[in-house]
């Protein structure tokens, strides 16, 4: 009789995907920020051994201008391993490549042939906003039961902001995901702790106040989000908020530990409007509610007001802006990206109360202008932002653009896109692989980076 197998590239804890293949191609959202000339979904071949190792060897055009490509996930992954999963043979097949700005969909196929993946279906946005009562999708992380999409607006692109759920197979929306939102009105990420039925989001603000880039005023007043937002998954209900703080703003990433036994995870804090510093966060149970503590503040440099952008002039000071954050299989690294300076951190989080820093590298800055051994003429700009780790964790991939409207607000002659590896190493410490540096198309800029097979932000476990 035959036998009906998962895929191969879904394992059941993550103890068993940090023994996975390692990859040899990555897929990373490529935008165009003038919106004149298509996005696309570029391959990066990431093979130490291949002929073609960092190059671009592979690009697929959207059909349209404008999208804003941004963050992008698969269509399902290890979580239909789940005792609770009902399609635990669907395969990790599909690219779910939303425009951030557009609110359209991709559906991109890789299976054929995994360097040329080809659009098999586009949702357009009155579609979403019809069915699910959203626009701006911004997140996307495969479920037990289907595809979670993040979006930053409602129908009409206001507050409230919130979650709905795709298809795995047939990519439909199904529909909102809230039965009862509670205070919750801005939204940014999405991610659980599956073993224990919780999901948690976080804030950044509605469309109208960054697609034309951040509003200072608003920034200073403290309107952007700064609250994470705790939820039954199962009953899909609003179980609890906590507010940072007016000090702090823009509350991003969630990174919650891989193993399903422990109740916690990171949070990066943008900025601190006393001192223009970053922050890390954990948030953890405490008793029957759920807590954060800071656990990392990352200080501000000073700086030359005319090395500055006109944003940050009256500050003096450079702000190490980390807006990325990403966690190891093994939940035992933190990296932490600042865009702002330049500088991407490797921190030792075995005790995730008690961080230590274990590397860094800079490269880019505001100021620094740092640059890479592959690089000959001159200084780079950007910095470390969208972070993507191997299942192993000894690889380590970053792009340097944020968002097109926000780029120009802190690198006013814009930015020159670009690609890079470091490798780390198992008992600590990081560096450039001098082999790999992608100079990005100048049309277009790259920001997330999604890997073959599955990556650690890609996916979600319920055995230990």
């Amino acid at each position: 009789m035959a036998t009906w197998r998962p895929d191969p590239t879904f394992y059941p804890s993550p103890r068993m995907a940090m023994k996975a293949p390692q990859e040899t191609l990555a897929y990373v959202a490529s935008f165009d920020p003038a919106r004149k000339v298509p996005d696309a979904l570029a391959v990066v071949d990431v093979d130490p051994a291949s002929t073609s190792y960092s190059t671009i060897v592979g690009t697929v055009p959207m059909p349209n201008t404008g999208d804003e490509l941004h963050h992008f996930g698969w269509n399902a992954c290890s979580s239909c391993l789940c005792p609770n999963a009902p399609h635990p043979h669907v395969e990790r097949r599909y690219l779910v490549v939303p425009g951030l700005r557009s609110s359209r969909i991709h559906i991109l196929d890789i299976k054929p042939d995994p360097r040329h993946p080809h659009i098999v279906k586009v949702i357009e946005p009155e579609e979403v906003a019809d069915k699910a009562g959203y626009t701006r999708p911004h997140t996307v992380h495969c479920g037990p039961e289907g595809i979670y999409v993040a979006a930053l607006g409602n129908a009409e692109g206001e507050a409230p902001g919130g979650v709905f759920i795709m298809d795995h197979e047939t990519f439909e929306v199904r529909g909102r995901w809230e039965i009862d939102r509670g205070p919750q009105q801005l939204a940014y990420d999405a991610w659980w702790h599956l073993g224990y039925d919780t999901m948690v989001t976080s804030e950044w603000g509605t469309p109208k106040t960054f697609e034309d880039g951040l509003i200072p005023e608003m920034l200073l007043q403290s309107q952007y989000g700064r609250k994470l937002h705790f939820w039954d998954l199962h009953k899909r209900t609003h179980l609890q908020e906590i507010d940072f703080g007016e000090e702090y703003q823009l509350v991003f990433e969630l990174r919650p530990a891989h193993d399903p036994t422990k109740a916690y995870g990171f949070v990066n804090a943008v900025i601190s409007l006393k001192d223009l510093s970053s922050s890390i966060w954990v948030w953890y149970r405490d008793g029957n509610q759920w807590a954060v503590k800071k656990v990392i503040d990352i200080p501000a440099e000073a700086a030359d007001p005319a090395h500055l952008p006109p944003m940050l002039k009256g500050f003096k000071a450079v702000p190490p802006l980390v807006t990325d954050i990403d966690l190891s299989m093994d939940d035992r690294v933190l990296y932490v990206a600042c865009w702002g300076t330049g500088d991407l951190h490797q921190c030792d989080v075995s005790d995730p109360f008690k961080p230590k820093l274990a590397g860094k590298v800079r490269i880019g800055g505001i100021v620094a202008r740092a640059t890479h051994p592959k690089v000959a003429n001159g200084p780079l700009n950007g910095g470390p932002q969208m972070v993507e780790i191997s299942r192993d964790g000894r690889r380590v991939y970053f792009t340097n653009s944020l968002y097109g409207a926000v780029d120009p607000q802190f690198y006013p002659e814009g930015i020159d896109g670009w690609m890079v590896k470091l490798d780390a190493k198992p008992e600590g410490g990081i560096a450039f692989d001098p082999d790999f540096f992608i100079q990005w198309p100048k049309s277009h800029r790259p920001h997330q980076v999604r890997l073959e097979g599955g990556d650690c932000s890609s996916d979600s476990y319920c055995y230990p």
